[in-house]
């Protein structure tokens, strides 16, 4: 580890005080004139940093902190169970434990680095993986995901340009999944961002019926009617939603998802930083922001269509009672039956938790209904 990457690494953790640090390592590694082998090595120890903050002593120098939690990466990439349950607690902020069901192989998730998940076009996952290399197919019920566990940089290759793949965490994979969109359908995907579930709905329906993409900010638009051209997407329409009731279109949907902002509890194994930076006022914030733009996007859902609500994060404010509520207020809804999958834990009909542990990617809860009357 060289002089020049441990300086970045303390500037970077020093501005990632008030602001996101993966947005500050990209920015840094923007300017940086570095190899690609020490570029590397500055990612790695930052998102270590933050991985294992817990356990460090804020009074000591930051140098003196990084070191640490590299040692501890190391003690547990070489041993994970010589860790307690205790010990692993370390790695969750103490609100956690009211919210959020822990268990030891959760936490041990959490400290284990995040796999590179792929979406490949239906019916090419195996062509993909022969041309990429280091590639390991998912169980079947993932669909056509791939593991990555090479080191090209994916998005600099002919395939990712040619539209052939998508870098799309095996979670977002199984929401898209579960909505089961069909060819020539309309669906609504309420809150896009910058269109990932959006383009494999696009993939189910064969780019055949409609898909309308909203979300309240244009810049995040604007990403999205790029990454459609070259996934060779056309069958939606793009348009702005602030997620009030005043909808942005008068078409009934025969489905709705609302893959809804949220405290990004879920993504806390790529994401490391975010665990000490979100509170559990941003969760319960969240809760009402999420339970509003289910009740106005409802109304969008045509009789026998839709309505699936989904979020990154696995606490109770924002998953099940989120649900129960919309249950109790949504008028000629019910819950919408879902597959089972091996191994899944007990939920409400019609609700899915996926957890890290299982399928080692992010977190994440989903509650379906569909419209009766």
């Amino acid at each position: 580890m060289t002089t020049v990457v441990k300086e970045m690494v303390a500037r970077i953790i020093r501005r990632a005080a008030n602001t996101p640090a993966d947005g500050v390592l990209k920015e840094e590694l923007k300017v940086a004139r570095l190899s690609p082998a020490d570029s590397s090595d500055v990612a790695n120890l930052v998102f270590t940093y933050f991985r294992w903050r817990g356990w460090l002593n804020a009074a000591e120098k930051i140098e003196r902190q990084f070191d640490r939690a590299w040692d501890l990466e190391l003690r547990f990439n070489e041993n994970p169970a010589a860790f307690t349950t205790d010990e692993l607690h370390k790695a969750v902020p103490d609100w956690a434990a009211n919210e959020v069901a822990i268990s030891r192989e959760w936490l041990l998730s959490l400290q284990t680095r995040p796999t590179l998940w792929l979406r490949a076009k239906r019916g090419a996952r195996e062509q993909l993986s022969q041309k990429l290399g280091d590639c390991l197919n998912a169980p079947e019920q993932l669909g056509d995901a791939l593991e990555y566990h090479g080191e090209q940089d994916l998005f600099r290759t002919p395939e990712f340009h040619a539209g052939e793949f998508e870098v799309q965490d095996v979670a977002s994979q199984l929401v898209s999944a579960l909505c089961d969109p069909k060819p020539g359908e309309t669906w609504w995907d309420a809150c896009a961002g910058e269109g990932g579930k959006m383009l494999h709905l696009s993939e189910l329906m064969q780019n055949k019926g409609l898909i309308w993409a909203s979300d309240r900010s244009e810049r995040r638009l604007s990403n999205l009617r790029r990454r459609t051209a070259r996934a060779k997407v056309f069958n939606y329409r793009a348009a702005s939603w602030d997620g009030s009731a005043k909808l942005p279109t008068k078409t009934k949907f025969d489905g709705v998802l609302i893959d809804a902002p949220c405290s990004g509890v879920g993504t806390w194994q790529r994401n490391p930083h975010a665990r000490w930076t979100t509170s559990m006022e941003d969760v319960r914030e969240l809760g009402e922001v999420q339970r509003q733009l289910i009740l106005n996007a409802a109304a969008s859902v045509k009789p026998g269509g839709k309505l699936i609500y989904s979020v990154c994060t696995l606490t109770k404010t924002e998953t099940d009672a989120v649900a129960d509520l919309c249950s109790r207020t949504l008028s000629g809804f019910a819950p919408l039956s879902l597959p089972v999958w091996p191994n899944e834990p007990p939920a409400a009909s019609g609700r899915k938790w996926i957890w890290p542990q299982i399928f080692r990617g992010n977190g994440m809860f989903l509650a379906a209904w569909q419209r009766v009357s």
